[in-house]
């Protein structure tokens, strides 16, 4: 928390907070364009701010873009406002909306989500209930269902035995436990720029796991904030099933 308060206490990184805020996933150039500083400058300044977690990075190609990441925001939130003023979820949803926008390059789709966070447990252990139908079963109220091998299918199945699956698509890559690349689809939908892929990335961070979470090629601004909520709320019970063998409990 510290390092959040000295990143903020900074005009020129709240200004570059407030930059990623209206036009997310920006890279180094541009940002040095926005704010007319050198590369060298603001790249002391992005440091500050990844330090603190308030600025996620994701690499494409050769370009590493730049994102806001609202947890770290959320957290003072929680802290100091959610107990008199709104319910933490609420205010991290509308926070979200804010925080998390996308760009899409003529030739290759960037990042249309990103949401990182910080679990405190292995790499491996993570890995392992990203894939297991058992633990997916508790957090994510869905069996996820393959081999895990690179080209085989993946299932998100239904709970109750109707072996119905509400989202399929293939596994591009698994480096366990690293990375993990899947496309993304409804079993009948249309997509005519073809799924979505969502990309899982797993590094370790001192005692914990830094778990980055990337969903793109999305068909317009409504499926973001669709899936903005639902892939808050999955993260927010896998930290904590990841951490206390529990998941969130959900109100009636």
């Amino acid at each position: 928390m510290d390092r959040v308060f000295k990143a903020l206490a900074d005009p020129t990184r709240r200004f570059l907070l407030d930059k990623l805020r209206e036009n997310n996933g920006r890279t180094l150039g541009e940002l040095c364009e926005s704010v007319q500083m050198a590369r060298q400058s603001l790249t002391q300044h992005l440091g500050v701010l990844e330090a603190a977690h308030l600025v996620s990075t994701v690499r494409r190609g050769r370009e590493k873009l730049h994102y806001l990441n609202p947890v770290p925001l959320h957290e003072i939130q929680e802290r100091w406002i959610s107990a008199f003023d709104q319910p933490r979820l609420d205010a991290l949803s509308a926070l979200k909306q804010k925080a998390e926008t996308a760009m899409s390059a003529e030739n290759e789709p960037r990042p249309e989500f990103v949401h990182t966070t910080y679990i405190a447990a292995t790499p491996e252990k993570v890995w392992e209930y990203l894939m297991d139908p058992e633990a997916t079963a508790a957090y994510w109220f869905h069996h996820n269902v393959s081999d895990w091998q690179p080209g085989s299918p993946w299932a998100h199945r239904r709970l109750d035995e109707s072996g119905i699956d509400d989202v399929v698509g293939t596994v591009v890559e698994a480096d366990a436990p690293r990375r993990l690349v899947l496309t993304w689809a409804g079993p009948d939908e249309e997509r005519p720029h073809g799924p979505s892929r969502v990309t899982f990335e797993l590094k370790p961070y001192g005692d914990t796991v830094q778990l980055t979470v990337t969903h793109v090629n999305l068909r317009d601004e409504q499926e973001l904030r669709q899936i903005s909520g639902g892939w808050s709320f999955v993260l927010s019970n896998l930290k904590t099933y990841a951490e206390t063998g529990q998941a969130l409990s959900i109100p009636a």
